[in-house]
């Protein structure tokens, strides 16, 4: 999932973390795939091709030198404690799997 492309800083970032693989179900398992964008914790990161899921968080647009968003990772994790949750130990309410629960 990624944001509207006004959410972006340039076209072309849009278009790097809207690449939509035929072949890969995954972002992470498609080599064609460099960037990626996390609308729950909106943040951008370069896909590390290891055969895991990770990637490391970038601060700047490659393309125009924007700065990017702060991420919410940290408050996402924050809430998640608030609610009485662990990640991996219950079930996540579905609007924090996406960008619905800091916007609103």
């Amino acid at each position: 999932m990624t944001a509207p492309r006004s959410k972006h800083c340039c076209d072309k970032l849009f278009d790097e973390v809207s690449v939509i693989c035929p072949d890969h179900e995954q972002p992470w398992e498609c080599a064609d795939v460099l960037l990626v964008y996390s609308p729950k914790f909106n943040e951008y990161g370069i896909v590390v091709h290891d055969g895991g899921s990770s990637n490391v968080q970038i601060l700047y647009c490659p393309w125009c030198g924007a700065s990017l968003p702060d991420s919410r990772r940290d408050q996402w994790f924050e809430k998640l404690d608030t609610m009485g949750l662990e990640p991996g130990e219950a079930e996540i309410p579905i609007e924090m799997e996406s960008d619905e629960w800091w916007q609103e």
